[in-house]
């Protein structure tokens, strides 16, 4: 009775799927062998591709000439070939190894060039790593919730600041301490280790300062007052002594100038550098300057620049390095010769907006900043997004630190 009743309803469902059915098996037969012949994705990669370097075989470095913009030329991470991990630096992938198992800040190399030093943030102490791995407690001492760490560029000193605004200097050979004013910020060492340059920052814009003082805070030395352009005050002692901050004032959008600071009101000449986000890195020598500005020139990304800064050559020998990349991402091995980490791809905006490029992952270049040339020496071994790098003084090795992990590692380089 049930079936008479809906024998129609039965029918015209059957109908439909016995259509649907035959439908399925033709694009089977005619269409599915063409779909499945085309080449899958790992057939179809090539290791070059139009607008980009050449991907680099194990033993090869590309050298890209001063006008090739090479971040944009920066071989992407999806296209490398699965190839041996170099244990030697060679311009592909090459080992990274992991120094560290826990978060660290204030990596530096130390004096003789033969170890670093850093804080340990889980177990609050210093600690010092030689080349050979060996970890060694710089004092027994735990200094908690460290959020900072300045080191002395000639004794075991550091000026430790704490996120309640509290600040101290530790000397780590006599193990004493001595405190500093809280509404001091910013510090950076002479190169003599013996006087500090800082930002006294009081509540009232009247009261704010560039300074200097003893190491122990004492003979304090009021510079200039810097009101409410504390951002735009860099205070960064150049190692030949003679300038002990910088400060920037706009002149239209593209471009800034830069005015330089010493510690006997010197009239010292100024440059202009085309971009804003101003990012200063002295050489080792003090009579140059590494920095990093972004432009609408450069879709407002971080480009590398290089300008002479010492006594009447202010100003000149200005190099555009064709490096996309922040100037703290780099560091020098000597007075000419750089090693920056340089981001894979960068966002427009990512001069204004740093966090876009938190999980871009790096590669490693070398660039003679008098020449202008640079080539890729390795690709890490892992996604890190490079910050706070060294080179041992024989440059056998370079350090630095993942922002994502805090961790440090080691590439070799020799």
């Amino acid at each position: 009775m049930i079936f008479q009743k809906y024998k129609r309803l039965f029918l015209i469902f059957g109908f439909i799927l016995l259509t649907f059915s035959l439908g399925y098996l033709i694009f089977k037969m005619f269409l599915g062998a063409s779909i499945t012949s085309e080449p899958t994705p790992d057939e179809s990669l090539s290791t070059s591709t139009p607008g980009k370097l050449p991907i680099a075989q194990e033993g090869q470095a590309p050298i890209i000439s001063e006008n090739e913009n090479s971040s944009k030329n920066f071989p992407q991470t999806s296209i490398i070939p699965k190839t041996k991990i170099s244990e030697i630096a060679k311009g592909g992938a090459t080992k990274t190894t992991a120094l560290t198992d826990s978060p660290t800040i204030g990596m530096k190399l130390d004096q003789n060039g033969s170890s670093i030093k850093y804080y340990e943030k889980n177990s609050g102490k210093f600690y010092k790593l030689s080349k050979n791995g060996e970890k060694v407690l710089l004092s027994e001492k735990v200094f908690h919730n460290v959020q900072n760490v300045t080191w002395s560029p000639t004794e075991g000193k550091a000026v430790l600041e704490y996120p309640d605004g509290a600040n101290i200097v530790y000397d780590f050979d006599s193990e004493k301490q001595v405190t500093l004013p809280a509404h001091w910020e910013s510090f950076d060492f002479s190169p003599q280790g013996d006087q500090l340059v800082f930002k006294s920052l009081g509540k009232d814009p009247d009261n704010r300062w560039l300074a200097v003082a003893s190491v122990n805070g004492s003979k304090t030395k009021i510079i200039e007052s810097i009101g409410n352009n504390d951002n735009l005050v860099y205070d960064k002692w150049s190692p030949n002594n003679q300038i002990i901050a910088m400060h920037t004032e706009g002149k239209d959008f593209d471009r800034q100038e830069v005015y330089f600071i010493g510690l006997n009101e010197e009239n010292f000449k100024s440059t202009i550098i085309d971009g804003r986000g101003f990012q200063p890195k002295w050489s080792p020598v003090g009579d140059r300057l590494l920095y990093s500005v972004y432009s609408s020139e450069n879709q407002m990304k971080p480009n590398l620049w290089i300008v002479n800064a010492q006594g009447e050559a202010i100003g000149s020998g200005k190099r555009n390095l064709n490096l996309e990349t922040w100037a703290e991402k780099c560091a020098f091995a000597d007075n000419i010769i750089v090693y920056c980490a340089v981001p894979e791809n960068l966002a427009e905006g990512a001069g204004l907006f740093p966090e876009l490029a938190v999980n871009t992952k790096d590669a490693l270049y070398q660039i003679n900043t008098s020449t202008g040339s640079k080539k890729l020496i390795a690709i890490p071994d892992g996604n890190f997004n490079i910050t706070n790098i060294t080179s041992d003084k024989d440059e056998r090795y370079l350090y630095f630190t993942d922002s994502k992990t805090e961790q440090i590692h080691q590439v070799k380089l020799k």
